[in-house]
């Protein structure tokens, strides 16, 4: 865990907080903040979860819309897990895919989100 010990997500495109779950993955797919995810125990990841990005009185929340309406609201943590589960009984996974990408797996879904780990460079474009 040594790795995350400062992980931060890289900002994604903002969605409508307050829109039902086809309006919201609608928008937010719209503005680019898809990120690929192997759904329901899938082998192979899609880029098809939309990110919705809200501050709440916890701090930044990630709303991970699934194309038949499911999501899973994640809390971005500033202790070093990366991020948690901001509802239900699934815990949170988080392993480093490479410097600028991390895995999230919560009971059989798994998310591939944009991240910066702490003394890793990102890959030059």
């Amino acid at each position: 865990m040594n790795r995350l010990s400062a992980l931060l997500l890289v900002p994604l495109a903002f969605a409508g907080c307050h829109k039902r779950a086809g309006e919201a993955t609608a928008e937010a797919a719209a503005h680019g903040a898809v990120v690929p995810c192997a759904l329901g125990g899938a082998k192979t990841f899609k880029p098809e979860c939309a990110v919705e990005r809200t501050v709440a009185g916890d701090g930044l929340m990630l709303i991970l819309h699934h194309p038949d309406g499911g999501f899973r609201r994640l809390l971005v943590t500033t202790d070093g897990r990366g991020v948690v589960t901001a509802d239900g009984s699934d815990q949170a996974s988080v392993a480093v895919i490479d410097p600028g990408t991390i895995e999230v797996a919560v009971g059989d879904d798994r998310y591939h989100l944009p991240a910066t780990v702490k003394g890793q460079k990102l890959p030059q474009q």
